[in-house]
């Protein structure tokens, strides 16, 4: 498998960008990267219980990382049309190697995108010593 991985952090810019002016979005990036831990199928379906801006950042980052992990032969799921059973087999069924190599991408993809959240939330007033710290 070849993976491209150098976009990374730009995708996440990007991602997080577009929902900066959405703090309830923006406070679930912490939440997807505390679920990746559980794996992709948790990841996945996150976005059928939530709604509006939340569920949509989830879903956009979901589509993000099958784009992602395409080149590299990764087919994931990205139609929620389906049963949910049905999908979840479908991620438990990858080969182990590619579940590892998602799994292990997802988790960078997050790592940035909480990076670039705390670069677009406010600071708060009086947080701040004079030189900044």
């Amino acid at each position: 498998m070849a993976l491209e991985l150098y976009k990374l952090d730009q995708e996440a810019h990007d991602l997080v960008s577009k929902h900066s002016q959405h703090k309830d979005a923006l406070n679930q990036t912490y939440k997807m990267r505390m679920t990746v831990v559980y794996g992709l199928e948790r990841f996945w379906g996150e976005h059928l219980r939530l709604k509006g801006v939340k569920a949509d950042y989830w879903k956009e980052t979901w589509n993000k990382l099958a784009e992602i992990v395409s080149p590299a032969g990764i087919q994931l799921p990205t139609d929620s049309d389906r049963d949910i059973r049905e999908i979840a087999d479908e991620l438990w069924s990858l080969p182990i190697e590619q579940r590892k190599v998602t799994l292990a991408v997802l988790t960078q993809l997050c790592e940035c995108m909480v990076w670039w959240t705390q670069r677009y939330k406010p600071t708060r007033t009086g947080e701040l010593t004079e030189e900044g710290e």
